[in-house]
């Protein structure tokens, strides 16, 4: 799409976050759901597929439009985006980038048209921040597979019309070689989805546990070439985590305006708390790092575009706007002081939110090592 095509859509996407999304934050938090209208408002926009190719319904953005998008989607509760996340992200990518024509136009038209849900089924229970340990297993049987394990914090797993599952077909093989990626539906029998998990934030966004028994699935299902899953799983999960860090930049924008409003306003022996230094500085230091990650989301989405990196640098994205995201939310709980604490203030629920954010698509020491270890291999270290 051209420049002015996506301008539009961007201030559509910022229309919808700022007039109709933030007011229904509390009632997403009090219900842990997203609303029908909402959703269907979600849909007629196209954002379910605005990451996903064109000619399946969807809107091709490129990786530095996504990081765009994604600081306005990062404005509000998280729910908002998580609810469309996966399509366009590590589900939807794995089928547009990986999968044969078949698979591509049995699936992303309706994930472009948010008629289907999917979910990435990669993590395990003991196979988190290194997915390579994962055990479900995938074995042939004829012109078959069946799928056996489990999948632990599966993102719209309650939702979800089919599963992306990484399961090893391998056994020999050890670490990320010997995986397999498939597309099962959920109505599959042997498919079962647990109960949504209580999470300390993010309500409204569903996770649960996903169980697959003696789960057959036709030969047509396995997406490329078997025993390559994993690099299909780490290309996506790079990808997912840029993403990520431009969500983190619009969180800390929006607890940076709530801090600012309220010390301007809010006063103490008469006179606004905006006029005491260290509250200033509080400010200031989130504005700083705000902008230190907003250029380099901006700046990492142009080199994965051109293909000059795409993987060290939306590591290092995620690793500091993660953290930066942190330091930001903290800082407006204390600016609001005790106010900050009550569950009816936004910063506080933001505070909780953005816990997530260290933890998911690799935690922040993962991001080290995959970083530190890619620096080192650079410069010539021979690998362990």
């Amino acid at each position: 799409m051209d420049a002015e095509d996506f301008r539009q859509i961007k201030d559509a996407v910022r229309q919808l976050v700022r007039e109709e999304v933030v007011p229904l934050e509390e009632r997403i938090e009090d219900e842990d759901r997203i609303p029908d209208q909402l959703r269907a408002q979600i849909a007629e926009m196209g954002l379910f597929g605005y990451a996903l190719p064109e000619e399946y319904g969807g809107l091709g953005v490129t990786m530095s439009e996504d990081v765009e998008l994604a600081i306005e989607f990062g404005y509000t509760t998280p729910a908002f985006r998580s609810l469309f996340g996966t399509n366009n992200g590590i589900s939807g990518q794995v089928i547009a980038r990986f999968g044969d024509e078949t698979q591509k136009k049995k699936y992303l038209p309706g994930l472009s048209a948010g008629e289907l849900i999917g979910s990435f089924a990669l993590t395990e229970a003991e196979a988190g921040s290194d997915p390579s340990a994962l055990r479900t297993s995938a074995r042939r049987d004829g012109d078959s597979w069946v799928i056996n394990g489990s999948k632990r914090y599966i993102t719209n797993a309650p939702l979800a019309d089919l599963f992306v599952v990484f399961a090893r077909t391998n056994p020999e093989e050890k670490g990320g070689r010997g995986i397999s990626s498939f597309v099962v539906e959920t109505t599959t029998p042997g498919v079962t989805v647990g109960p949504k998990d209580k999470k300390m934030g993010q309500s409204g966004a569903w996770t649960a546990e996903v169980f697959f028994d003696d789960v057959h699935v036709p030969a047509e299902a396995l997406i490329g070439e078997e025993g390559r899953g994993y690099a299909k799983a780490l290309t996506v999960l790079s990808r997912g985590r840029l993403h990520i860090a431009a969500l983190c930049v619009g969180m800390a924008q929006r607890v940076l305006d709530e801090s600012v409003a309220y010390a301007a306003a809010a006063k103490q022996g008469g006179a606004p708390i905006g006029r005491f230094q260290l509250v200033q500085a509080m400010l200031a230091e989130t504005h700083a790092e705000l902008l230190a990650a907003r250029s380099m989301v901006i700046d990492v989405a142009a080199r994965y575009d051109s293909g000059e990196d795409t993987s060290v640098g939306p590591s290092s994205a995620k690793l500091f706007c993660s953290e930066m995201v942190a330091r930001a939310t903290d800082r407006a709980v204390q600016v609001h002081g005790g106010l900050g604490y009550l569950r009816t203030t936004p910063v506080e629920r933001f505070y909780r939110d953005a816990r997530l954010y260290r933890l998911y698509e690799g935690t922040s020491e993962v991001q080290k090592v995959i970083i530190g270890g890619a620096l080192l291999r650079a410069a010539g270290m021979p690998r362990g």
